[in-house]
């Protein structure tokens, strides 16, 4: 076997670990949310997380490369997610940090897009 189709093998194995703790994650999530009998938005960003990280792998399968959009979306939705969890009693200056790399990431998703449109 050649170094490269065992690097292959293992960054199939990986990826396939990953899916499955994904999916246990999410699992987890639901249980909690059953079990607590509600739903915030933080619980949906995290789902969506979850979803989006599937989808990255989804995706890396069908054409053997990862768009970079999905972990900037990822990077997006997880910041959100924590200037959630922060609530009114955080720091306003974080805040304004977060905010703002939330809008790098779409300004490059943008440009990113705009570079792709040409091809």
């Amino acid at each position: 076997m050649t170094i490269k189709k065992m690097i292959d093998v293992t960054e199939k194995c990986f990826l396939v670990i990953i899916a499955l703790f994904t999916v246990g994650a999410m699992a987890q999530e639901v249980v909690m949310l059953i079990d607590q009998r509600s739903v915030a938005l933080k619980d949906l960003l995290l789902m969506f997380i979850y979803a989006e990280v599937l989808g990255m792998l989804g995706a890396f399968y069908s054409s053997h490369r990862i768009p970079i959009t999905i972990p900037l979306i990822i990077a997006m939705t997880a910041l959100s997610r924590l200037i959630i969890l922060q609530g009114k009693d955080g720091d306003p200056s974080i805040l304004l940090y977060e905010s703002g790399a939330i809008l790098m990431i779409a300004a490059a998703c943008w440009v990113i897009s705009q570079i792709r449109d040409r091809d």
